[in-house]
Parts: structure tokens; C-alpha cells; sequence
């Protein structure tokens, strides 16, 4: 059993999740590794170098006060942590002078799980202790840990849920220990042709066997966030979904499976204007939340400002209001208030009972 928490830990954390998830604020996930950010680059033909990372994480951390209302935290990768401005400033002076809280990338990436049809766990709790303790000291408030699951015809078996579900539970009491909140994220990949109803029953399981764990390993839910895949069917999927069907679908899974103790989730999507609609759909579900409900992007805010971008130093005004306003936009949506140009179906009568639950 891990030492127990003193009720100033409990406090600290649950005050730190507070300030991240705050409202109409969510999480800017720049903690792209050193290859998922060379994918990024390589799409607008820039070059994987340490200085090109850094220049385009200075263009959003170099966004004006707009943001600040937008959000709460910010993840970073190791690397990033101890980078600078062109002008010296280190990148977690920049972020925390404006009240904005640090988080930091804590695994060591995804690894084989002997046994099964290409499935994975996360590797790092070995050392991560310690590492907790550095980057504490180095100003992180919370982390992040990533685990990622698959749907198939023989996926996820219950070897990978299991696995998965331990790894998590013990990272976040590991990061509690040091008064950093923990970000536990089960990722369901949206990859093949499954419906929506089998992603919402596969969602169901797993958040269920995270939630079993935690309650074994004594984990403090209200100093942990919660970092989802919304309810989506697979990319292949040829029916089409409304986003009220996936927001109805989404909330039904967390309603079922997390415990109301939880202080917020912050949605994963892999894309840009539709993650804003289906976070703005889900705000707006006429099913009750306990939770606060936002968002923790990485591509749906970049995206823009990497287009914008491309490696000029010319653009990198424009890269960086790409950047606010999409921050901005996903404010309006987590709090229900989006009505973008693509967003022609609003109203809580696109819910009704299309849905069974």
C-alpha cells in the first residue's frame, strides 16, 4: 500500500486540478515526442532539428494574453521543458508567469505486450519516482501518462486492459506522492471500421478496469484529471455519426464508469474543427456531469499554426493567431458556447432518443 496521502497533499492537489480545468479553460498537449513531432514537421516540409521544434513551440508559447482565459495548462515534452526564448527566456517562466500551470510528459512511450495481437503497454514507471521529484523542482504541477488500446475482432483483450489499468494506477500514485496531479489516459484508437456502439462498449470496459485499479492502488480521484477518447466510431466506419450521437454515446460510457469524485476530463481527438463541434455537443448533452468537461489538445491547435507556419520566420505572426483562435474557440466549446460555420445542428433536440441507454 502506497504512504498515505496528508490531507495538505490532498488539498494541493486537488486545487492544482481545479486551476487546470477552470472554466472555459483546457490543456494545450505540446509534448510531442522527438519522432511524433519530426511526423508533424515533415507535413510542411520542415526539417525534425532541436531548433525547429523549439521555434514552433515558441510560437504558441509567445501567444498574447487571449489565451489566458483559453488555458489552464500546458503539457511539455522533456526536451521542451528546458528550452528558451530567442530572447532567454526559459519556456516554463513564460508559461507560468501567466498563470498557467506546467505539466510534463512522464512514459517512455508504448512497448509490445507479449501474448497478444499487437497490442502494447507503457514503459517508465521504472525511476519514474525520482524523476517526479526533478521535475517538481523544475516547476511541473501535473503529467501526463499515455496508454493506448486498439479495437479489432480480437482487441482489447482482457491482458491489455488489465496491464493497462495497473500501469496507470500505479503512475498516478507514484506522481501523487510529489503533489503532481496525474493525467490518466486510456486511449482508444479510432482506427478500423467499428461502430459507434462498439467503441461506447469497449470505452465502457476499459474506464471500468481504470477505475477498479485505482480504487486498489488508493488513488486520490480528486486530485486526477481524466484524459478520454471521445465515443467516435472507427475512421472506416461507413456509417456517419452526428456529433449529438457521439456526445450521447460519450457520456453515457463516462456516466457509467467514472466516479463523479473525479475533478475533470479533457478530451483527445485527432481532429481540428470537428473536435471543437463534438466538445461543443457534448457540453451541451442534456445528461447530467458532475464533472467538468474540456479538452486537451495537441493537433486540434496546432494544426493551423503548423500550416501557417512552415518553417518561415515571417509567418510566425500568423502561426500564432492560427493558435489563439483556436484556443478560443475551444473555450466557447467546452463551455457549450460554439457556433461554428460547420456547425449548422445545435439544440438538445438533435439528442432525444435516437440513442439506447
Amino acid at each position: 500500500m502506497p504512504q498515505a496521502l496528508s490531507e495538505a497533499q490532498k488539498k494541493e492537489l486537488h486545487e492544482t486540478a481545479l486551476r487546470i480545468v477552470s472554466p472555459g479553460k483546457g490543456i494545450l498537449a505540446a509534448d510531442e515526442s522527438v519522432g511524433s513531432m519530426g511526423k508533424r514537421l515533415a507535413q510542411v516540409g520542415v526539417e525534425n532539428s532541436e531548433e525547429n521544434r523549439r521555434q514552433f513551440r515558441q510560437i504558441l508559447f509567445s501567444a498574447d494574453d487571449r489565451i489566458n482565459s483559453c488555458i489552464g495548462g500546458v503539457i511539455f515534452f522533456h526536451e521542451t521543458l528546458y528550452q528558451y526564448s530567442d530572447s532567454g527566456v526559459s519556456f516554463v517562466k513564460m508559461i507560468k508567469d501567466r498563470g498557467i500551470m506546467i505539466g510534463v510528459k512522464v512514459d517512455k512511450g508504448v512497448v509490445p505486450l507479449p501474448g497478444t495481437y499487437g497490442e502494447t503497454t507503457t514503459q517508465g514507471l521504472d525511476g519514474l519516482s525520482e524523476r517526479c521529484a526533478q521535475y517538481k523542482k523544475d516547476g511541473a504541477v501535473f503529467a501526463k501518462w499515455r496508454c493506448v488500446l486498439k479495437i479489432s475482432d480480437n482487441n482489447p483483450s482482457q491482458l491489455a486492459i488489465s496491464e493497462n489499468a495497473g500501469v496507470l494506477a500505479r503512475y498516478s500514485s507514484i506522481c501523487q506522492q510529489h503533489c503532481i496531479v496525474p493525467i490518466i489516459e486510456p486511449e482508444i484508437l479510432p482506427d478500423g471500421d467499428h461502430d459507434l456502439k462498439r467503441c461506447q462498449s469497449v470505452t465502457e470496459k476499459v474506464l471500468a478496469e481504470v477505475y477498479k485499479a485505482m480504487s486498489e492502488h488508493h488513488v486520490y480521484l480528486e486530485g486526477t484529471l481524466l484524459k478520454p477518447n471521445m465515443v467516435t466510431p472507427g475512421h472506416s466506419c461507413l456509417t456517419k455519426y452526428t456529433p449529438q450521437e457521439v456526445a450521447m454515446a460519450t457520456l453515457t460510457a463516462i456516466r457509467r464508469t467514472v466516479p463523479p469524485a473525479v475533478t475533470g476530463k479533457s478530451y483527445i481527438t485527432p481532429g481540428e474543427e470537428e473536435a471543437s463541434i463534438h466538445l461543443n455537443a457534448i457540453n451541451n448533452c442534456p445528461l447530467p456531469k458532475p464533472w467538468i468537461l474540456t479538452f486537451s489538445f495537441g493537433r486540434a491547435l496546432q494544426a493551423s499554426a503548423l500550416r501557417a507556419w512552415r518553417g518561415h520566420k515571417e509567418n510566425e505572426k500568423a502561426a500564432t493567431e492560427q493558435f489563439i483562435k483556436r484556443a478560443e474557440i475551444n473555450s466557447l466549446a467546452c463551455q457549450g458556447k460554439y457556433t461554428g460555420d460547420n456547425h449548422a445542428e445545435s439544440g438538445q433536440q438533435m439528442y432525444g432518443s435516437i440513442y439506447a441507454y
